[in-house]
């Protein structure tokens, strides 16, 4: 699964690696969590989303407080998901996710990043609710098995997709499903951070930070 990412890259840092015109403004987070309005880009540029798929058809919208991820191996025939695996894929930017580990009767948080640059780009979904107050749009995150970087910490991870993948995962414009598996494990790294993560509203840049030995 992903239940927390960070993204504190530059505007301009993303809008190179995305090919954007344009980013919305944001505020650089260190501990975002589902329910939050997150970055994604979608073939027509970058918005912001609330994290929690709302499934078009749904009635209420609460719904999206369990759908904050997708599973790869289900995603194309849940009902949940399988309309926007369809027609609304989208990246979701981030520079670094992350993961507990159950070490002896204690959880204990990782947080995994790129090896090398600042960005990952998570595959994702995104869907708009109508509802009575007007349109909704939120996202989800497709995660799959772990690589061999992540295998000793969790059994799932999220599907990382290649650059050279990002147009044709917008487009559809190949068969989508081989793209979703780990990614090579050379292109992660993780480190034990602080459990002052575990509290969803802390957030400061520590919290990305090894921790000490």
């Amino acid at each position: 699964m992903c239940g927390r990412y960070a993204l504190h890259a530059s505007p301009e840092v993303l809008a190179l690696q995305f090919g954007l015109a344009s980013v919305p403004a944001f505020a650089p987070r260190y501990n975002i969590a589902p329910t939050s309005q997150v970055l994604v880009v979608r073939q027509d540029g970058a918005a912001m989303v609330k994290w929690g798929l709302v499934p078009r058809w749904a009635k209420d919208p609460s719904i999206g407080t369990r759908m904050n991820n997708a599973r790869a191996e289900t995603v194309a025939e849940k009902p949940s998901f399988r309309e926007a695996f369809r027609r609304r894929r989208c990246l979701i930017p981030a520079s670094g996710f992350f993961e507990w580990k159950l070490e002896g009767r204690l959880k204990q948080p990782y947080y995994i990043h790129p090896a090398a640059g600042e960005l990952l780009a998570f595959a994702g979904l995104w869907e708009r609710w109508e509802g009575p107050g007007g349109p909704l749009e939120t996202c989800a995150v497709i995660t799959t098995e772990p690589n061999a970087v992540m295998a000793p910490i969790h059994e799932r991870m999220p599907v990382i997709l290649d650059p050279a993948d990002y147009r044709a995962w917008l487009s559809g414009t190949v068969p989508l499903r081989p793209l979703l598996k780990p990614c090579a494990p050379a292109r992660i790294a993780a480190h034990r951070v602080s459990r002052a993560v575990n509290g969803a509203r802390r957030d400061d840049p520590g919290l990305v930070e090894p921790e000490a030995a």
